[in-house]
């Protein structure tokens, strides 16, 4: 199963050009819901009367290499190995989500657009990718899901309650997970059964309610963290700090009482 590519044994019943809207679709849905948010929710103007008002209160003026030199850092260090969530189990799982749900869209991307028709030769890379992304994606989504969400961990919520802001990682979840079983039920090959198609329905739905609820998921909050990171860094090294008091000059001392258990009640 992991070195077929689903998409090529679809397009005996969907052309490829069909497969290629229909991702094209997806980035324009992902690009207007993200657009309708920032006009909604007016992120992108806080973000720039935020560094304005801090670039007022700057100590130092740094150049174009000092800015880069950040800007590189917080993407390679910081977005690059989600370090905000320390170590633990929180930050492993984020980083399986997060590097499979790249891979698996960036595979998914290159083998509609590149190996699609039933003629083409894929290159055994790439379904590889795919599968492993797929799969990468079901475990970190799931881990979070079921003993790492803040109102399950913390708050003693059930895991099976469920508010608007689950959209996102519910429907990343799903996408993976009915594509891995879509792809396994096409490599069984199962005479025309009625297995695949059902799972190829739900893997179609599901990757609809992704990227078509982006106004009303954290969708877009891939697109705000980077630039709320890089404008934090470059607020620390520049001096202004984000307008807040600089830190105390003595050492902190909480007692041994925060000793006595981890700290998880948000």
């Amino acid at each position: 199963m992991i070195f077929n590519n689903p998409f090529s044994l679809l397009s005996e019943i969907i052309p490829s050009i069909a497969m290629q809207t229909f991702l094209i679709v997806m980035v324009a849905l992902v690009v207007l819901g993200t657009v309708v948010d920032i006009i909604h929710k007016k992120n992108v103007k806080y973000f720039f009367e935020n560094a304005k008002k801090a670039k007022q209160n700057a100590t130092k003026q740094l150049g174009v290499g000092e800015k880069a030199s950040v800007i590189a850092k917080t993407v390679i260090y910081d977005i690059g190995t989600t370090s905000e969530l320390g170590a633990g189990k929180r930050r492993i799982a984020h980083l399986l989500g997060m590097y499979g749900t790249i891979l698996f869209w960036l595979s998914s991307a290159i083998m509609i657009f590149c190996y699609s028709s039933s003629s083409s030769i894929t290159p055994l890379a790439w379904p590889i990718i795919w599968h492993v992304g797929a799969i990468m994606t079901v475990l970190g989504g799931c881990w979070f899901w079921f003993f790492l969400r803040v109102d399950v961990y913390s708050e003693a919520q059930p895991w099976y309650r469920i508010i608007k802001a689950d959209l996102f990682v519910l429907a990343l979840i799903a996408t993976s997970l009915f594509g891995l079983i879509w792809s396994y039920l096409q490599y069984l090959n199962l005479s025309n059964r009625w297995d695949d198609k059902v799972f190829l329905v739900l893997y179609i739905i599901s990757n609809l309610i992704l990227f078509g609820g982006v106004y009303w998921s954290k969708f877009a909050h891939m697109f705000y963290k980077p630039g709320a990171a890089i404008q934090k860094n470059l607020a620390e090294a520049d001096g202004s700090r984000d307008n807040l008091p600089p830190p105390a000059d003595k050492p902190e001392q909480f007692g041994l009482g925060i000793k006595r258990e981890a700290p998880k009640h948000y």
